[in-house]
């Protein structure tokens, strides 16, 4: 975070270098914020593109948690859909959105379907390493105590998952944030993807850093003030 002024500062000096008007100063993209924000365009974008990212990630995380656990207890079941793994992993996010705009429409329904098939196998990959990873003394001493399902999930099994389902979503929101954007540039009725390539047939550049900058900006809130204080609670009890 303190690298940020920097990068300002820098930015500030470039822009007086080249003193072009594709090349704003950090001073006019702020002031197009504020004008976006007090003429009520940039809240509504940023609301529609932070509803669909948080949609897809919510499902994207259920989903792949669940089949993540499932392919890392089942080692023949993991053998069976390991190639369709591999296929999910490298299928392009592009033709995923594509395909899925013409067989569905340019609904939201594609949209985040579409965010959602791209993100799964991360999850899945990331959860069923973290399944493996299980130590065999806990399962011996869960049996020796007797302990019900429930308190082997919480005692025993969530304790060893929970840093794998941290990390896969630290990665899938990383990832969701930029697939949404791209599909709602390729078609969507509204959001910051979709503002943007309007501001590109423009050629307004200060348009356009100006909606990055803005959703970097809650990118980065949301970081900050919600992951990161959140896996240094979760995970206070591996540091003890």
């Amino acid at each position: 975070m303190l690298s940020l002024p920097l990068l300002l500062v820098l930015w500030q000096g470039l822009a007086m270098l080249l003193q072009h008007r594709l090349f704003p100063t950090p001073l006019m993209v702020g002031q197009e914020i504020w004008l976006l924000a007090g003429g009520g365009r940039l809240l509504p974008d940023l609301g529609k593109t932070l509803l669909r990212s948080g949609a897809a990630f919510a499902i994207a995380m259920v989903l792949g948690t669940a089949l993540g656990i499932v392919l890392g207890r089942q080692a023949w079941l993991d053998r069976l859909f390991s190639a369709w793994l591999v296929v999910g992993l490298n299928l392009p996010a592009i033709v995923v959105a594509i395909v899925l705009y013409i067989w569905l429409g340019l609904t939201e329904t594609a949209l985040i379907a579409a965010v959602v098939i791209n993100k799964v196998p991360l999850v899945i990959v990331t959860i069923r390493e973290g399944v493996r990873s299980f130590s065999p003394g806990y399962e011996e001493l869960a049996r020796a105590l007797r302990l019900d399902l429930g308190r082997r999930l919480r005692l025993i099994y969530w304790p060893q998952l929970l840093p794998f389902v941290l990390a896969a979503a630290r990665t899938g929101l990383s990832l969701i944030w930029k697939i949404v954007l791209v599909f709602e540039v390729l078609g969507s009725d509204g959001g910051v993807g979709y503002r943007v390539s309007l501001l590109f047939q423009f050629f307004d550049v200060t348009g356009i850093l100006a909606y990055t900058a803005s959703f970097i900006a809650v990118v980065l809130g949301f970081e900050y003030g919600v992951l990161r204080p959140l896996e240094r609670r979760a995970l206070a009890w591996r540091r003890a």
